[in-house]
């Protein structure tokens, strides 16, 4: 596959994951209103899965789009705000780039790459 071709691949999944998160997000909302409007509803910690799960979202869908980084390779989790990266990459360089995007989301208080390696054998 040429570059051309992979890197509009990447902007359409990017594309669709960032389109999910925010069906998502709407739906999370739509739930805590219905929850506001009944008073006699419990108050709950929900706000914090819908951020996460928006939060891995977007560093996801960043890192696709991103050139210098094998969005594919790299597996995206958050907890509590901290985007936890983990996978197999070309080269330090990329493990970096992979940081600074997340780093780069709003939202996100820590990235944690300690499961993000360089393949034995790359440069």
């Amino acid at each position: 596959m040429n570059t051309t071709h992979r890197k509009n691949g990447h902007r359409l999944i990017a594309a669709s994951l960032l389109a999910g998160a925010i069906g998502m997000a709407s739906a999370g909302a739509a739930l805590a209103q219905d929850a506001n409007d009944d008073k006699a509803a419990p108050q709950s910690d929900s706000q914090q899965p819908v951020g996460d799960t928006w939060i891995t979202t977007k560093v996801k869908a960043e890192m696709l789009a991103t050139e210098d980084v094998s969005g594919l390779e790299v597996s995206v989790e958050t907890v509590n705000g901290v985007v936890h990266l983990s996978g197999d990459v070309d080269t330090q360089a990329e493990i970096d780039r992979a940081v600074a995007v997340a780093e780069g989301i709003e939202g996100v208080t820590r990235v944690d790459s300690s499961k993000l390696k360089v393949r034995a054998g790359s440069n």
